[in-house]
């Protein structure tokens, strides 16, 4: 977890603790959605299509970790790259983004690869749970530490969980598995439906299953409790074992 001033850190314990603020905040977020809030922000001039407070939450991991290679999958328009290859830049040294999406559309592409951070980032175009894609991912890690990785594609229970076993081998120790969409486990019944995913059927469903037979991680809920808001709400993970 990050480290806060024992005050500060009383005052997120106390927070997480208010029910009542809670069942608003969660109420806010739903609202949020209905008016696709995450769609108004960008990162450096590219779409991140994420909440402001897991952007921060982002951010405050790249910088206390300093990762050698961050692995995203769910590229769409790139925002999310640019943001931690951005703050690799910050950190300096020789840490680069590698983003898997089973279709990078073109104009995305050329967009990213025009951005000024594009020299620290690399593309895979395919399914993140093909076998190939997954190769190229591990090659890729070998060698670097520390890794982390960012679980933000195709959001059903089969598809992450298959995520999970692939590549959270690949995160080092002390470092951190993000899996973003958790929170439609705990959003109303009908707010997907247009979607393969919902209730019963998502990332965070994925998530307690692969806690059930991994140890390596823990699920380190200090982020979700100070942030209040955060799509990530059970898929902050930190690795505590190599």
């Amino acid at each position: 977890m990050t480290n806060h001033d024992p005050a500060d850190q009383a005052k997120i314990d106390a927070m997480a603790a208010d029910t009542s603020f809670q069942t608003q905040a969660r109420e806010v977020f739903q609202r949020a959605c209905d008016y696709r809030y995450s769609y108004n922000f960008k990162w450096l001039g590219r779409p991140i299509i994420q909440f402001p407070e897991d952007i921060l939450a982002i951010q405050e991991l790249l910088w206390q970790v300093r990762p050698e290679l961050v692995i995203e999958t769910g590229i769409a328009h790139g925002g999310s790259l640019i943001l931690s290859a951005s703050i690799l830049e910050l950190i300096g040294g020789s840490g680069r983004v590698l983003g898997i999406d089973i279709d990078i559309r073109e104009h995305n592409r050329q967009a990213i690869l025009a951005h000024p951070m594009a020299k620290r980032i690399d593309m895979i175009e395919g399914s993140s749970v093909d076998a190939a894609v997954a190769a190229k991912v591990q090659a890729a890690a070998a060698g670097k530490s520390p890794v982390m990785v960012f679980l933000d594609s195709n959001h059903t229970h089969e598809h992450v969980l298959r995520e999970l076993e692939l590549y959270a081998s690949l995160v080092s120790r002390g470092s951190w598995l993000v899996v973003f969409d958790t929170v439609v486990e705990f959003m109303r019944e009908d707010a997907f439906p247009d979607r393969p995913w919902g209730r019963g059927d998502n990332p965070y469903t994925a998530v307690q299953e692969f806690l059930k037979s991994n140890d390596r991680f823990v699920l380190d809920s200090n982020f979700e409790n100070k942030l209040l808001m955060s799509v990530a709400e059970g898929g902050w993970l930190r690795c505590v074992k190599d």
